[in-house]
């Protein structure tokens, strides 16, 4: 059987939602480095030209005219490659999520995506409609196709009737989400599509920010073996260029095919430079991709600096050191601020994390604040005992605080409250939930001391009595976490199976769970969700975040 060559790029790009001039210009110079390395097919991500997802930008008239018309203007500038660009595709009353295949100026056809995710944090089917034509495409004797994204995920989709047809190669464009596993569950889906179909995959992925969400990149090429040949970066912006063989195909003109030009004119292509990107350990791709979402919605939003309250605590000094890598550490400052309850452990932690990672740190007490607040309740509390008003009222001067600095000079509050504490309401509503991101929400409290750690692997910049001091809020005398909430290494677990898995309380408690500690957990997150409704967006990085892919009632009576 005679077999073409073909040199296929995959160009993993960071789109920004709705820069269509920014993103459109980021397309071209991808397609001009990949003709310099003598590239016949280059493929971008879905909605590369939007940006993903652009969510209700899509119901507006005039951002899918100018969504158009920036298209229109990058076919004309492509010449000798084919470049497969996602867009949003108008036709008549319907709207598409499109690939254009473009050849010497000119769109040669364009395939719309036929499976509509509708679950977790996609809502496809509220702005598109299905595609039904899984079209082919010759370039010489190589006959491929193009599908996008969930497509790729049916086993009876789009992949099987266009191999079934003749195509050789596949070329799947993609948005997909980051979460911890998500990699592996990608990896064995591709496997099994390529061999069953006998075709290669190239799956071009987007990478970069989008407030909760994050891309992580990660593309590939599967041989029709199941083979992944090659792999693109994580996390980052990447041109990955891979020579391929296929088998030829022979032409057959119909009304799903689509003839881009029966020569492809053999040319002399410069060696390419091979490169290994091996998949991160888990606890470093969780990192990465905090590092990666944060640093998106600080510059993708307009800012420059970052300011962060520091309690010397573990939460609070993660997102420190996130916000140093991810930024500089120019771009942190840092604001301890005790009352009569705030320990010398803690002055010293803080104090000694910010000189570790060259941080600017201001001292600010609100013991004078916190006094006056007392004053000015006393007649109206007078009587009763001090309890939890009085504790979040230094939270609330800490965050008013936070947010005045934000004002006087623009500078981003982070949020340091990690997933455990937002599942149980363990936080202060206007207090330490007040802030622009809230960067570790969706990282239970046991993998805040695994990314820790591994952090102080790379450069020990977390003081060690940081990492083993029992967790505390100090907001009253002797107060540990444990006061309120299981240990972590329990409360996590039934965290996990109650939010992310949707498990009942018996088959929790069958898992060797203590029955009245799972009612608690469970009652504690039932009644917090009016809570995390007014707290700030975080960082996605397991199955299922609170947010776009938990959406609970707040009011609500049922107790399963």
């Amino acid at each position: 059987m005679k077999k073409c060559g073909l040199r296929i790029a995959i160009a993993q790009i960071n789109s920004t939602v709705g820069d269509l001039e920014g993103n459109s210009q980021k397309i071209l110079r991808y397609i001009n480095q990949a003709k310099e390395l003598g590239v016949d097919i280059i493929s971008f991500p879905e909605l590369a030209l939007t940006g993903y997802p652009p969510e209700d930008l899509l119901h507006k008239p005039k951002f899918i005219e100018d969504n158009l018309k920036t298209l229109r203007k990058l076919v004309a500038s492509v010449n000798d490659i084919v470049a497969v660009v996602g867009f949003a595709e108008k036709k008549k009353a319907y709207l598409y999520n499109a690939a254009a295949v473009i050849y010497n100026g000119k769109i040669y056809g364009t395939y719309q995506k036929m499976f509509l995710p509708n679950y977790g944090v996609f809502d496809e089917r509220r702005y598109f409609e299905s595609g039904k034509k899984p079209i082919l495409f010759f370039l010489g004797k190589s006959c491929f196709a193009v599908n996008i994204c969930e497509d790729i995920w049916h086993k009876d989709g789009p992949v099987k009737t266009q191999a079934k047809a003749g195509a050789k190669l596949i070329l799947n464009i993609n948005a997909s989400p980051y979460y911890s596993g998500k990699v592996k569950e990608r990896e064995d889906v591709l496997r099994k599509q390529a061999k069953i179909n006998r075709a290669v995959i190239a799956y071009t992925n987007l990478v970069g920010g989008q407030d909760e969400l994050v891309f992580d990149g990660q593309s590939m090429i599967v041989n029709s073996q199941g083979r992944i040949i090659s792999r693109a970066e994580a996390f980052r912006e990447d041109l990955l260029v891979t020579d391929i063989e296929i088998p030829e195909g022979n032409i057959k003109r119909s009304k799903d095919t689509i003839v881009i030009t029966e020569k492809l004119c053999p040319a002399d292509k410069p060696a390419l430079t091979k490169k290994k990107c091996s998949p991160l350990e888990p606890v470093a791709e969780v990192y990465q991709a905090l590092l990666l979402g944060l640093r998106d919605y600080v510059r993708k939003n307009g800012f420059q600096k970052v300011v962060i309250g520091l309690s010397g605590g573990i939460d609070s000094s993660l997102v420190a050191v996130l916000a140093v890598d991810a930024l500089g550490k120019e771009n942190v400052v840092g604001l301890f601020m005790p009352t009569r309850y705030s320990s010398q452990e803690s002055a010293t932690g803080a104090s000694a994390l910010a000189e570790n990672l060259g941080i600017k740190l201001m001292v600010i007490s609100i013991e004078q604040i916190y006094n006056m607040y007392l004053a000015v309740l006393e007649p109206h509390f007078a009587g009763l005992n001090r309890g939890i008003a009085e504790e979040n009222i230094q939270a609330r001067i800490r965050g008013n605080i936070l947010m005045a600095f934000s004002n006087k000079f623009g500078w981003l509050v982070l949020t340091t409250g990690n997933k455990s504490e937002m599942s149980t309401g363990y936080a202060t509503l206007y207090g330490d939930m007040a802030g622009g991101l809230a960067v570790i929400k969706d990282v239970p409290k046991t993998l805040v001391y695994q990314l820790a750690r591994y952090r102080n692997s790379l450069s020990p910049v977390i003081p060690e009595n940081i990492l083993t001091r029992p967790p505390t809020a100090e907001l009253r005398p002797n107060q540990k976490d444990a006061d309120t909430l299981p240990s972590y290494e329990t409360l996590d677990p039934i965290l996990k199976a109650y939010v992310e898995e949707d498990k009942e309380l018996e088959k929790i408690v069958a898992s060797g769970f203590d029955k009245e500690t799972v009612e608690k957990v469970l009652r504690m997150v039932d009644r917090s969700e009016y809570k995390r409704r007014q707290s700030p967006p975080g960082i996605k990085i397991t199955p299922k975040a609170f947010g776009r892919d938990r959406r609970m009632p707040i009011t609500s009576r049922y107790r399963g």
